[in-house]
């Protein structure tokens, strides 16, 4: 398994954890935001441009939700 795919596996996983947990905090979802970031860069480096504008979007739209719910 090359670097980019243990890569993308651990930012896909973090982006289902954190999801799954941002409701306990805002930190949960600072993270999940971050996790789609990490997401979309490796649908980039892999060459799966749709799936990083698609993650890319995710990540905006978690960095909105992060930023009205919690300050």
């Amino acid at each position: 398994m090359s670097s980019l795919s243990i890569f993308g596996a651990a930012a896909v996983t973090a982006t289902m954890i954190f999801y799954w947990l941002e409701e306990r905090g805002s930190s949960f979802t600072l993270a999940f935001a971050l996790a789609c970031l990490a997401s979309s860069a490796y649908g980039w480096l892999a060459g799966t441009w749709p799936f990083g504008i698609v993650e890319a979007v995710w990540a905006i739209v978690a960095f909105r939700r992060w930023w009205v719910r919690w300050h």
